[in-house]
């Protein structure tokens, strides 16, 4: 009897063995989706949302970077255009506008998702010439924004939501032509002596940054004129060089291009355009103004009241932190900033009107505002600064 009692409690332990070995039914939980209205505090450049189902619009929007606060300002321009627009999107950018490699990277993986329309800002036009050439072969419109594609294969972009650089560059020359001080200074000006006025860029190459300084020059240029005929002259680079009407020079409007676009650089042709001791300065763009503020001991040289240089007039464009404090504390008069919202709300208002098959201007312009310290924190100009 013990022995048929042993035997029997060896074969349960066997059978509960064997049953505690069997998998357990498994249940899959969806993952908790953010609202598509909000942009994350946070997301890395690597990673691209799905297609959207089949039947929806699917855009694809491949920026110049993502991290940058400048793109996330676009990311929500395009997020609520989709929204209006009835279609789906996804948003992808580099970690850094150097990553040319990683940019073509993410224009590919987004392609084979077969988009009903393609929104780009390039790195290297060169690199993707390829993918337009694909895109037009397939049908599949493009949209260029911010910098856009320059020198692409002709036809292949449809359109371009850009800020008008030209027209920003001029903004800041009748702001800072409007400054009494500036305008007073003009109008006494004679040949024996003589004011300067310069505009800073960090080169003479980026579409962006050349359409500042020509726009900046030639309004300048033109309204100093009309103070002083015959008597202005444009010097410092080839590209903008202008002699006087008359051979003589009461308003000379200095071109200063950095040697390369690091600070230290930008720093050195701050530098120089200070030893002519301008009345006014436009710094076209962050590295400009990061060598200007190098060069004038973080902005507290600028500061109104005791400052080495606090009679020189400066103004900046765009935002970063930086740029804002010296706004903030005056040592800039202010900045000339681009509206990055309406850069990516445009840029898929403009995919959509493609697929559509509407007609578009080659360029949209986006906009720009200038701010100071009296209006930098209003609601409509605070939601277009970053730092």
């Amino acid at each position: 009897m013990k022995k048929w009692m042993a035997l029997l409690l060896v074969v349960a332990l066997m059978f509960t063995a064997f049953a505690c070995a069997q998998p357990a039914a498994q249940t899959e939980t969806p993952a908790e989706e953010a609202p598509a209205s909000e942009a994350p505090a946070e997301v890395p450049a690597e990673e691209a949302t799905e297609a959207p189902a089949e039947g929806t619009p699917y855009v694809a929007v491949v920026s110049k970077g993502f991290q940058h606060k400048f793109w996330q300002t676009v990311y929500q321009g395009s997020l609520d255009a989709a929204a209006e627009y009835g279609v789906e999107i996804t948003f992808e950018g580099p970690p850094s506008e150097s990553d040319i490699a990683e940019q073509v990277n993410m224009l590919n993986a987004a392609l084979a998702k077969n988009p009903a329309a393609l929104c780009l800002a390039a790195l290297d036009t060169e690199s993707v010439t390829e993918q337009l050439n694909d895109c037009v072969a397939k049908g599949i419109p493009v949209i260029g924004f911010d910098s856009g594609v320059p020198n692409a294969p002709e036809g292949s972009i449809l359109s371009t939501a850009s800020t008008d650089n030209e027209a920003a560059g001029a903004l800041a020359a009748e702001t800072m032509y409007g400054i009494e001080s500036i305008s007073a200074a003009i109008a006494a000006a004679t040949k024996d002596a003589p004011v300067v006025l310069s505009v800073i860029s960090q080169d003479a190459t980026s579409a962006s940054i050349t359409g500042r300084t020509t726009g900046f020059v030639n309004k300048m240029f033109e309204l100093c004129e009309a103070a002083q005929p015959g008597l202005v002259a444009v010097t410092g680079h080839d590209v903008w060089n202008k002699a006087s009407g008359s051979g003589d020079v009461a308003v000379e409007i200095l071109v200063s291009i950095a040697a390369s676009t690091n600070v230290s650089d930008c720093q050195t042709a701050a530098q120089a355009v200070i030893q002519r001791e301008p009345i006014g300065v436009f710094c076209t763009n962050s590295g400009s103004v990061d060598g200007m503020l190098a060069a004038t001991a973080d902005g507290s040289d600028l500061d109104r009241e005791n400052g080495r240089y606090k009679d020189m007039v400066v103004v900046g464009f765009d935002s970063g932190a930086t740029l804002l404090n010296a706004v903030r504390n005056q040592w800039f008069h202010g900045a000339v900033t681009q509206d990055p919202y309406m850069i990516g709300y445009y840029a898929v208002e403009l995919a959509v009107k493609a697929m559509n098959g509407e007609t578009l201007d080659e360029i949209v312009d986006t906009g720009c505002q200038y701010y100071t310290y009296q209006n930098m924190d209003d609601p409509a100009i605070a939601a277009l600064l970053y730092e």
